[in-house]
């Protein structure tokens, strides 16, 4: 699925000191209609991205085909992104039936009866689901339905009809999963946030590695991890933080080890620029937490942007 990868993908940049997506807390209304089989969860604080040229030139050169599908999904309906759109938050969750799905929640100061009215002017009309929520079409084959009036939910229409469900109590919820609750309850508050559940933190943590988790012996400490957070910002520079959170010392240590390992051996054949960046990245294990961190200047990430480096950890 695209969304997945991009997501995916996302942290990859993230674990490369790369990463892409700015956030905000979620609002209550947001919040409800999250799954608790959650992969991933990432947000973008659009009004984080106008304040940032590096964060805007980022947004422009790795943003993901599913956030453009959905920008403009907005724009079909009235709602302009750039100008109407506070928050975009993506969580991709796990189906029996379905496999991997996703849905998008916007929030914004659009005003519901606005919209509502646009859509009744392009002769939409709305469907009921659960007999009293209006569900309306949207460009692209997705569908969107109002939580609130200033909160959004749209995507697929099967992946909708879930996320109303654990609205409505038929689907357990993101507060039914402790361990993405509590890597949540980290890094909401943060200007950048994202949470990436246990089976996708082992995916990334290995390609992320590359070799080096041969030398680490990464099959036998892999299933230890639980999950993983990140947070950034654009304030001076750019800054991230990725934490890693492991069932024990023994294997954050190990991956911390692995994580040096991998940073040495990318310096072997990285450019002047990556070398700095390489060289700004920092590893190392706080009791069962691994922690990723890496700061820039505005210039010395925006020559990294364009390296063959940001290239290859970004598609």
């Amino acid at each position: 699925m695209k969304s997945v990868k991009a997501c995916l993908s996302a942290v990859v940049l993230v674990v490369f000191f790369l990463g892409i997506a700015n956030a905000m807390p979620l609002n209550s209304s947001a919040r409800a209609v999250i799954p608790g089989d959650l992969q991933q969860l990432i947000s973008v604080d659009y009004r984080a991205l106008k304040d940032s040229n590096t964060a805007m030139q980022l947004k422009q050169q790795l943003l993901p085909d599913n956030m453009k599908q959905f920008e403009s999904a907005l724009k079909g309906i009235g709602i302009d992104p750039d100008k109407d759109v506070d928050s975009l938050t993506f969580a991709s969750f796990r189906t029996t039936k379905q496999g991997i799905k996703g849905v998008g929640v916007a929030a914004g100061p659009f005003a519901m009866k606005t919209v509502i009215k646009k859509m009744t002017a392009l002769k939409i009309k709305p469907t009921k689901y659960h007999n009293t929520t209006n569900i309306y079409s949207m460009d692209g084959g997705m569908v969107m339905s109002f939580l609130d009036d200033s909160t959004l939910l749209f995507g697929d229409p099967v992946a909708v009809r879930i996320a109303l469900d654990v609205r409505d109590g038929q689907v357990l919820s993101l507060d039914t999963n402790q361990t993405m609750a509590d890597m949540m309850s980290n890094v909401d508050s943060a200007p950048v946030w994202s949470i990436l559940d246990q089976q996708g933190t082992q995916n990334v943590m290995r390609s992320a590695l590359g070799d080096a988790s041969k030398v680490a012996d990464y099959d036998s400490i892999k299933k230890r991890f639980l999950g993983s957070r990140y947070t950034m910002s654009f304030d001076g520079g750019v800054n991230f933080d990725l934490t890693v959170v492991s069932s024990d010392s023994v294997s954050s240590a190990t991956l911390a080890s692995a994580g040096k390992l991998g940073l040495l051996a990318k310096k072997m054949s990285a450019t002047a620029p990556e070398k700095i960046a390489l060289d700004n990245t920092t590893v190392d294990s706080d009791g069962s937490n691994v922690n990723f961190h890496f700061k820039s200047t505005d210039q010395q990430f925006q020559s990294i942007m364009h390296s063959e480096l940001f290239a290859a950890v970004s598609h």
